[in-house]
């Protein structure tokens, strides 16, 4: 793993770049430690074109961090969305994903199962 990928007490912190090198999925959800959900980043070369698929169960949200992605959905429509752009899918669609950019892109992906957590934060200080 990459040197900025560091880990204490309750928390890790890495860079995409810490998590693997090339084209293909970065596991964040192993390399940071995640437990409650599925999370990765996929880096996707420029043209690539995702096979199509769907889940049993989880919902995925994902997230273009860099380029610009195409997303192909079960119902024939297509969203072309820019780094900045969230796309939520839920299990059963059907869904495609290509870079139609220029040079490699990235997404992240977040998927679950289960339901929301209402709001649990509390301040520290008091």
């Amino acid at each position: 793993m990459g040197e900025n990928l560091i880990s204490g007490d309750g928390w890790a912190v890495a860079t995409v770049d810490d998590l693997g090198d090339g084209p293909g999925f970065r596991k964040v959800r192993r390399a940071l430690g995640v437990t409650e959900f599925g999370v990765n980043a996929i880096v996707l070369p420029e043209g690539y074109q995702t096979g199509r698929h769907f889940h049993d169960r989880q919902q995925e949200l994902y997230f273009v961090h860099r380029g610009e992605i195409e997303f192909a959905f079960g119902d024939g429509t297509t969203h072309r969305l820019p780094a900045g752009g969230f796309a939520r899918v839920d299990a059963a669609t059907v869904r495609s994903l290509r870079n139609v950019g220029e040079g490699e892109a990235i997404y992240v992906c977040v998927g679950g199962q289960g339901g929301y957590v209402e709001r649990d934060g509390h301040t520290a200080d008091g």
